[in-house]
């Protein structure tokens, strides 16, 4: 897998490394995100690399010997009969410190429950002062269980808890040296995952890459989502459930529910579940509360699950068949409406790191609801500005054409009807597909490149 970006959280475990003391770090993240490639840029003659998998307790602890052998000499040739027996005779074997890293901890403990319980009782009897612990994994659920719930034996034993999140889009542009406006399409179907860009990167086209390892039957990312769930076994089925509701245009909670023939009381769990793990968030309109709003709605937030499951999904039957030209062919022409949305919510995410009008502003919502008129509206972006003395007021257009003037003037009625702008200072602002002159000083305007490049500053 490639290596790109990480530098802040490589520079905080290389940080904690240096501590006088032992260390326990913990590190998870969905699948594919970068895990295991951002350890092995750590990895130096005093890091034991240790990736687990399926196989029973035995041969799990035989092959983290052999790998041992690699600082002590003939550490493998003993029988091991358990993990506190490897790890204690391990510390003790030690003349200086190194860092063990179980990679895919989730493993392990599968074929060894007792595992958590053993390195609870090794951290507290202080029993590695020469060995750091690193736990790595994919199940976001159970690394969470193991190490984060307030009932797991490792409950406040770890010393750096880093959950890695998805790349933003200026990395990937990096990567696949293509241009801000191009990057947009780019983003919304393989998102922030580096091992998504491998694959693109090695096809010649974005059209080859989607038909070729996306909706293929035979292509690699054609089961993707289904993989995601496989390490999240608890609650995997009912929230594919809700994920294919979701792509197919269910926001509403009462809708899902609706859908699935369950009150809406019982979804809450799998809703925080969804969101917990970045797959979904929950949007609410600008200055509801989210606690008490009954005009929220879920959508997918992971973008290759946004894509997949708009048009992979609704599509299954036909691309069993083969039918991948016939498919993409319908795909296509939604693909413009589905990149304005794309779009929309990256400027949304943008407004932290832009200055706009010499002010900094919070993070941005979209709102909608009746305006003064009494007539429904909506707002692409809306934000409070950092000092609280003003609003930041946006719309979105992604189109190859656009009438500067009637989207200021449209803009500036849709200000005059927001019914919390009585009295405010309000900052206009569009966002478009390419940039144009503007004469009314009052507003600003800016394009992906723009956009883009204020993700760098993360």
């Amino acid at each position: 897998m490639m290596f790109v970006n990480r530098e802040k959280e490589i520079s905080r475990i290389k940080f904690a490394l240096q501590a006088s003391e032992a260390q326990m770090i913990v590190i998870y993240g969905r699948r594919r995100v970068g895990k295991t490639a951002m350890i092995r840029e750590l990895i130096d003659e005093q890091i034991v690399f240790y990736s687990a998998d399926l196989r029973q307790q035995p041969l799990q602890i035989a092959t983290l010997a052999k790998q041992v052998e690699n600082i002590l000499p003939g550490f493998s040739k003993p029988i091991y009969p358990d993990w506190d027996t490897i790890l204690r005779t391990l510390n003790s074997s030690l003349n200086k410190r190194i860092t063990l890293c179980l990679d895919e901890f989730p493993y392990l403990v599968k074929n060894s429950p007792e595992l958590p319980s053993i390195l609870q009782n090794i951290v507290d009897d202080k029993a590695h002062d020469n060995i750091n612990f690193i736990l790595c994994g994919s199940s976001q659920q159970m690394m969470y269980d193991l190490v984060l719930e307030k009932s797991s034996p490792l409950y406040g034993r770890s010393n750096e808890i880093i959950k890695l999140k998805s790349m933003n889009i200026a990395n990937m542009i990096d990567f696949l040296s293509i241009n801000e406006e191009a990057s947009i399409a780019e983003f919304g179907i393989w998102g922030g995952v580096p091992r998504y860009w491998e694959i693109r990167k090695s096809s010649g086209s974005l059209v080859e890459a989607v038909k070729h390892s996306v909706i293929d039957s035979h292509g690699i990312l054609f089961e993707e989502p289904e993989r995601l769930f496989s390490d999240e076994m608890r609650t995997s089925v009912q929230a594919y459930s809700v994920l294919i509701l979701i792509g197919a245009g269910c926001h509403r909670l009462s809708e899902i529910a609706g859908r699935l023939g369950k009150p809406a009381t019982q979804l809450s769990g799998v809703l925080n579940f969804l969101i917990n793990l970045g797959y979904i968030r929950r949007e609410t309109p600008f200055g509801d509360s989210i606690r008490s709003t009954k005009k929220s709605l879920y959508k997918i937030d992971d973008l290759f699950l946004n894509f997949y499951f708009r048009f992979v999904i609704p599509n299954k039957s036909r691309l069993d068949y083969g039918l991948v030209d016939q498919v993409w062919q319908d795909i296509e022409k939604d693909l413009g409406m589905y990149t304005s949305e794309v779009y929309e919510e990256l400027c949304r995410k943008s407004i932290p790191y832009f200055e706009i009008f010499g002010k900094r502003f919070n993070p941005a919502s979209r709102w909608w609801g009746n305006g003064i008129n009494q007539k429904p509206m909506e707002i692409d972006i809306v934000a409070e500005s950092v000092d609280k003395s003003s609003l930041l007021v946006a719309e979105v257009k992604w189109t190859n054409s656009i009438d500067l003037e009637f989207e200021i003037n449209r803009l500036n009625v849709k200000c005059e009807n927001l019914p919390f702008g009585i009295g405010q200072k309000i900052y206009k602002v569009l966002f478009v597909k390419s940039g144009q002159a503007v004469s009314d000083i009052k507003f600003q305007v800016f394009t992906p490149k723009e956009v883009v490049n204020s993700f760098r500053c993360m």
